[in-house]
């Protein structure tokens, strides 16, 4: 049988190999143009108006009725040595704080701004773009570095679009390099996750997640356990193998310890459900999408974007030296439908010695996690952050617009909802009701159910209520990501391209953290 590295070999190439540079020597410029209050009429960014005091008011005279707005862009050449450059409409000047969008406006104007300029100048075939800081570089390389990454690693390399690399102009202060180096960790966070989703189930098996988790994080000082099947059994999560077994790939246990506080400091534990291809099990998925908003089959090898997430916050955390000690924990495993498949009906013995009846196996992920959030108490942890796709309502209900958020503590909802509207990937509270956890005891035989009495409705909270049962002595919040974590139909943001999977919500995550951390250090605030 071909293993996974000799299958790697036959397509003669690695699911991490870099997309081909663009080899012209071409330059591109972006530059960032607010809206007035005449029509017709802009004003450039600090770095602009420099340019357009050498150019003599060239740029000026340019962008005078030339019609731009918000999301668009405007591509001009022969100006200096540059090839192209694009002037992106960063929308109304003075923006701030929205209370009704709960988001920093100003950032995710950046954000889009420089995103639409990467992509304009993407076909113009250049080999390196210099970015305009606009005000706030860290939001600057956020957007330009998500709307610069996508998966092509699977195609033949002479037909891959090239990827340019993108600079921060040189005329810059240092504090803005700081802020565009920040905001450069940030991104790439994201990419690593986006990239870790979208290698196929054939190539990203449970094993293959570990490996790479190890090759990702070691060499940034983190440390990687990976267990095998033998210490789960021995650790007595026999959900988490229940589940797992449907498949003939052997399921693995990894923990990941990054250490930036002082020892006595407890731990934030992030779990992320790792199931690298979900077909539902017995209950089967369709393989094509009953509705237009729901996903097919192959888009559930993204079903381990909780664990991806996990990777991505713990890699840009040991980058970026944060004080603070995360523990990740991360089951993975493959749901499958065969002969040693778990069956409706049946019952399942937790970590935690709760006895679980499976009414749908469908339901696989929360049972995984309900071990692992067991397993976490010997940690001590201060707080359990889950995360992963565990059920569709919240999707229903938000869309991509937010990410459902559960939490125990009013205090870690305030700050998760701070740190989403400071990264633009933005969460919302639903409920960690008493109700949804009686409803999954309505059982006569065992301890709970994987469904709860009244499902689908509000399945979500279900799922949610369900995992707060596992949770040690500690406050608990759960990010719900089957509306904002899957692929992407390109209708969110220019900085998320269609039809790849979007890597959300590792920034909101490392934001969350870092908030922790350093409650008042000076780079989460945009100079703007």
């Amino acid at each position: 049988m071909m293993n996974k590295s000799n299958f790697l070999k036959s397509l003669h190439v690695s699911p991490w190999l870099e997309c081909r540079r663009a080899v012209s020597g071409r330059k591109g410029l972006v530059l960032g143009a607010y809206e007035t209050c005449n029509e017709g009429e802009y004003r450039l960014t600090p770095e602009g108006e420099k340019l357009d005091t050498q150019l003599q008011g060239k740029l000026s005279c340019l962008l005078k009725d030339s019609g731009i707005k918000f999301g668009k862009g405007a591509l001009y050449h022969g100006i200096l040595d540059y090839y192209s450059t694009v002037i992106a409409g960063l929308g109304p000047e003075n923006t701030g704080y929205n209370d009704c969008e709960v988001i920093h406006e100003n950032r995710e104007n950046i954000r889009w701004a420089t995103a639409v300029g990467v992509l304009m100048q993407h076909a113009q075939d250049v080999s390196c773009i210099m970015m305009d800081p606009m005000g706030c570089p860290e939001a600057a390389a956020e957007g330009s570095k998500l709307a610069n990454w996508s998966y092509q690693e699977l195609r033949d390399p002479e037909t891959r679009t090239p990827r340019p690399d993108i600079e921060l102009l040189a005329e810059c202060t240092d504090g803005e390099r700081e802020g565009w180096f920040r905001g450069s960790v940030y991104a790439d966070a994201q990419n690593v996750a986006r990239t870790l989703e979208d290698i196929p189930a054939n190539i990203m098996t449970p094993k293959f997640f570990a490996e790479e988790a190890i090759r990702i994080l070691c060499p940034c000082g983190v440390h990687v356990n990976v267990r095998n099947m033998k210490w789960i059994e021995d650790q007595r999560m026999f959900a988490f193998l229940n589940m797992a077994k449907g498949s003939c790939e052997p399921p693995y246990f990894v923990e990941i310890n990054y250490c930036g506080g002082s020892e006595t400091d407890r731990p934030v534990l992030l779990i992320g459900k790792g199931v690298t291809f979900d077909s539902g099990g017995i209950c089967l998925k369709s393989c094509i999408p009953q509705f237009t908003y729901t996903l097919d089959m192959a888009d559930f090898r993204a079903a381990m974007n909780g664990a991806a997430v996990v990777v991505g916050t713990i890699k840009a955390l040991a980058r970026l030296a944060i004080p603070i000690n995360v523990v990740g924990l991360i089951p993975l495993f493959e749901n499958m439908p065969s002969g040693s498949a778990l069956k409706p009906g049946d019952v399942v013995l937790t970590l935690k010695g709760k006895t679980i009846v499976v009414d749908d196996t469908d339901n696989e992920g929360r049972l995984a996690l309900a071990d692992a959030l067991a397993y976490s108490e010997h940690f001590c942890p201060c707080l359990d952050v889950t995360i992963g796709n565990l059920a569709p309502g919240g999707k229903w209900a938000l869309g991509s617009g937010a990410s459902p958020v559960f939490s125990s503590s009013q205090i870690v909802w305030e700050e998760m909802k701070k740190a989403g509207s400071i990264t633009g990937d933005r969460v919302w509270r639903f409920p960690l009701w008493k109700q949804y956890v009686d409803r999954l005891r309505m059982c006569l035989h065992v301890d709970m159910c994987n469904t709860g009495k009244g499902f689908p409705n509000g399945n979500s909270c279900l799922a949610a209520g369900f995992l707060s049962e596992f949770v040690p002595d500690c406050d608990f919040v759960h990010l719900d990501t089957a509306g904002t974590g899957m692929r992407t139909r390109g209708v969110y943001a220019p900085y998320l391209r269609g039809g790849f999977m979007t890597g959300r919500p590792v920034r909101t995550v490392l934001q969350f953290l870092i908030n922790m951390a350093c409650p008042l250090d000076a780079h989460t605030k945009c100079s703007h």
